[in-house]
């Protein structure tokens, strides 16, 4: 009986409606245990309609999670597909699209029902962000349920949350009973609410235990739950008994073969009696599992640990008895009950298949954990084996956690061990993976120390695969702190190597590395290499190579100034990273978009893009710096007062990097805020800091910037460094021509450095180019250039012939981000509502025809297949929705 949930269920039934019209969406059910979370489910299930599937799917508290545990138990009855990818152990980039496209061809409604989601791997978490973000468009429900209590705020679950479109969740948080429902209870068993409220706190479950309890002694209230749980135990038979507690060290679900296997044939009948008495549930497939977990956590405690150790033994045992395929798919169970019964041989030999086997789905925080628990073992190891959970575990651990000194340590542990076994290639992929690891955490020094020991360590062997890895990257590191000389030396060497040993994903990254370096140093054959690197990415789904190669190839785009380059591939990149749940690069893509935008004069969008990539939690710093950078910039030349602020804070961030391209940009920005400012000592600080840097490796666009800025801010030493790498348009203006530097500017679309070059005409032409400049800049709301401009023609004694300054507040001319007409805005303000092209038409009152094309003119300039790749882009990019005109 259901009391006080009425609300709860609305919401959940009016979820269920709005997916059967075709709009689907999700719902997190939290509360804490005892709450009566599954049983509002299962009368949700009950009420749903005969429109809609519901099927099941729990977590379980496994020392390690099993990946895509719901997703196991409900395959079958989804869909055969499905059921037989994740028998492969397919890589969610094939099982996710075909649970989706199973999903869209279902004849009904589907109801998705994860229980226990703060028990939830990564794979499964992956999977609940990848089908919250499609969710609305599909005639499906996703409902989650969770226990508050255990969700504190570094849960996993807490992340992703964030991340579910606010427009299609629904959060219920149920609460206990009222004083009055649990009297209404009690007085139904001939019991007083006032001392049971007392004691359970309105929980439900412990008020029906505690009912329950009361069989046996009328009258009588236990002083606990454990008590009331163990007062009906000591009233059942041996057998059931038996029943209770071997399942009781089994977190999940307890399939009936299992039963039988360990207590015998007449098990089956002994555990219908259980489930009649309530203490057990049996499932659609005809698995058991206790009423409550707290019932099943009394249970175990009964037990000693003896006997605990001994039911765990015997039930991976019985596990391994399955047909080898069945066997495997349950290795993350096998690896729990190993490790209760402590069995360190049989950890040390399942843990690091289950590890591979989490890995393989992108569950690496699962993975990790596996390996930390064989580590638990690692005594009982030989060398080689120790050597290689050292091995994995840092790497796992690395991909998953943030880089800790523990990971750190286990890495030069492997490499110890590696190197007294006379494994060299070890000890080389070892030390590239310190290299790796010292680089995310801004240790630029000890990143490139291990690079090249782990050149060392194998260029004496014949060669191999990982001499031609360590190679690329070296390359890498080189590439970038802009030695580009050594990054292409050190990359066409991989590629040589990769070549002749068939190595395609070493080849891709070489060709990343060593296309980089020739872009950004002016030289030719970069763009083909780049062109390579991406399509072979693409070809071979190196999701994460294709990412590192949209974001470089659309760096030098921006920074080069060919918009049309970069307005092709920011598009494609942001797309690709969407489709793909690249989260990190495709908020980097966002910050070069940001650039461009601030590029081309449109102030404001690239406010707008570069303040929504800010907003974003947990990005590591390396990804949001290009944001930070330009949001800062930005709003310097908006005349906003926290400009600086935002400058030196990136600066702050940047400089332990010990990269250039995180460096120089910032300084750059600081100057010409101090030169806007008029403040010549710090535009002098950071033109020194910048010149004191190695000149030589600066690209030949930043060594132009530089120069230029040198000149505006009337150093008195010459710069240290050769003008001859300077770009022509920069070298025009510092050859005494800024008139033509600005008709260059003009022509490639950059308005505002077009200003600032007229802003440098002397002589009879001054005084034109000066109110040349204060118009474009007024128009661009830079209000800190124009009034420079304006001061300088007052001094100049010529600011009668500038136009009349403007009064009152600028009006920006702000312009959808994407190019999008008001009408189309409206138009997509409706999409990202799931309205269908008719449900668009009504509400605007035009023709199926005109919004036919509306449509297909939102989806070409989104670069979208379809309604979903737009709600993709919508979630990573908020703001293109926010600057939609209401209908």
């Amino acid at each position: 009986m259901l009391l006080e949930r009425e609300g709860p269920l609305k919401t959940l039934l009016a979820t269920a409606a709005s997916a059967v019209d075709g709009r689907g969406g999700i719902v997190l059910l939290e509360g804490e245990a005892g709450i009566g979370k599954t049983s509002l489910l299962q009368e949700f299930a009950e009420r749903a309609g005969v429109g809609c599937r519901v099927l099941w799917g729990w977590c379980e508290a496994l020392f390690t999670p099993r990946p895509l545990g719901p997703l196991q138990d409900m395959a079958q009855a989804l869909d055969p597909e499905v059921a037989a990818l994740l028998d492969q152990g397919a890589a969610p980039e094939r099982l996710f699209p075909a649970l989706l496209s199973a999903l869209q061809h279902a004849r009904g409604t589907t109801v998705l029902v994860f229980e226990d989601v703060h028990w939830a791997d990564n794979a499964t978490l992956d999977l609940i962000r990848y089908l919250g973000r499609r969710i609305s468009l599909l005639r499906a429900m996703l409902v989650l349920s969770a226990r508050s209590d255990e969700l504190v705020a570094d849960h996993p679950l807490t992340h992703i949350r964030g991340d579910l479109p606010a427009a299609s969740l629904a959060r219920i948080s149920l609460k206990s009973l009222s004083p009055q429902a649990v009297t209404r209870l009690a007085e139904q068993s001939g019991r007083a609410g006032a001392d049971l409220y007392q004691i359970t706190g309105g929980n439900p479950f412990f008020v029906s235990e505690l009912l329950a309890s009361s069989e046996a002694e009328p009258g009588h209230v236990p002083d606990s739950i454990r008590d009331a749980v163990w007062s009906r135990l000591s009233r059942l038979t041996g057998g059931e008994r038996d029943v209770l507690e071997m399942m009781s060290i089994e977190p999940g679900s307890v399939e009936p073969w299992l039963i039988r296997a360990l207590l015998g044939a007449e098990a089956d009948a002994v555990a219908d009696r259980c489930v009649a008495r309530g203490l057990l549930r049996r499932d659609a497939q005809g698995a058991l599992t206790f009423r409550h977990e707290l019932a099943r956590q009394a249970t175990l405690e009964r037990l000693s640990p003896s006997l605990q150790r001994s039911l765990h033994a015997k039930v991976e045992a019985a596990i391994a008895g399955l047909p080898a395929a069945q066997a495997s798919a349950q290795l993350a169970r096998r690896v729990h009950h190993a490790a209760a019964a402590d069995n360190g041989a049989r950890v040390l030999e399942l843990a690091p298949q289950a590890a591979a086997q989490a890995a393989h789905l992108g569950a690496h925080r699962e993975a990790a954990a596996h390996l930390a628990t064989a580590l638990r073992y690692v005594a009982e190891a030989p060398p080689a084996e120790a050597a290689q959970l050292y091995e994995s575990w840092a790497y796992e651990a690395g991909l998953a956690l943030q880089v800790y000194d523990t990971i750190i340590e286990a890495g030069h542990r492997a490499i110890q061990l590696w190197h007294e076994l006379g494994r060299p290639d070890k000890v080389s992929l070892n030390l590239r993976s310190l290299s790796r690891l010292h680089w995310r955490r801004g240790e630029g020094e000890q990143a490139e120390h291990f690079a090249n020991e782990a050149v060392r360590e194998v260029e004496s062997l014949p060669p191999g695969p990982e001499l031609a890895m360590a190679y690329s990257t070296r390359s890498q590191l080189h590439m970038l702190h802009y030695r580009f000389d050594e990054a292409i030396e050190w990359g066409l060497r991989a590629i040589a190597l990769a070549d002749r040993l068939g190595e395609v994903e070493t080849r891709v990254h070489a060709l990343n590395n060593v296309g980089t370096a020739q872009l950004f140093d002016d030289r030719p054959g970069g763009r083909e290499r780049m062109e390579e690197s991406l399509a072979l990415a693409l070809e071979h789904g190196f999701h994460d190579h294709a990412a590192r190669a949209y974001t470089n190839y659309a760096e030098y785009a921006v920074v080069s100034k060919d918009f049309a380059l970069a307005e092709r591939l920011l598009s494609d990149g942001i797309v690709f990273a969407a489709r793909n749940d690249l989260d990190s690069p495709a908020q980097y893509l966002l910050g070069r978009q940001a650039q461009l935008r601030m590029e081309q004069g449109r102030f404001r969008d690239a406010e707008t893009i570069a303040q929504g990539v800010m907003k974003l939690e947990r990005l590591p710093v390396v990804m949001h710096l290009p944001a930070l950078t330009v949001l800062g910039r930005v709003r310097v030349r908006l005349g906003e007062p926290d400009g600086p602020a935002l400058l030196q804070q990136a600066l702050e961030e940047g400089l332990p990097t010990g990269e250039l391209q995180r460096i120089v940009p910032v300084r750059m920005a600081l100057t010409e805020a101090a030169w806007l400012a008029e403040d010549r000592a710090a535009g002098h600080e950071q033109l020194t800091a910048l010149a004191a840097m190695d000149l030589a490796n600066f690209r030949p666009s930043d060594l132009g910037e530089l120069a230029v800025w040198w000149r505006r801010c009337a150093m008195e030493e010459p710069l240290p460094a050769p003008t001859t790498r300077v770009p022509w348009r920069r070298a025009v203006e510092l050859g005494g021509d800024p008139l033509a530097a600005a008709k260059e500017w003009e022509r490639l679309g950059l308005p505002y450095e077009a200003a600032l070059a007229l802003m440098q005409v002397r002589g009879a032409e001054a005084a034109t180019a000066l109110a040349s400049a204060v118009t474009r800049l007024e128009a661009l709301e830079a209000r800190p250039a124009a009034m420079l401009a304006r001061k300088l023609a007052q001094r100049l004694g010529i600011a009668g012939r500038l136009p009349k300054m403007r009064r009152g507040p600028y009006t920006a001319a702000r312009q959808h981000p994407l190019g999008l007409t008001q009408h189309e805005q409206q138009v997509l303000a409706l999409i990202a509502e799931g309205k269908s092209n008719k449900e668009v038409a009504r509400t605007l009152s035009r023709s199926p025809r005109t919004v036919e094309h509306q449509v297909s003119a939102v989806l070409g300039k989104f670069n979208a297949a379809n309604r979903m790749e737009v709600l993709l882009r919508l979630r990573g990019e908020p703001w293109l929705l926010s600057t939609a005109g209401a209908p």
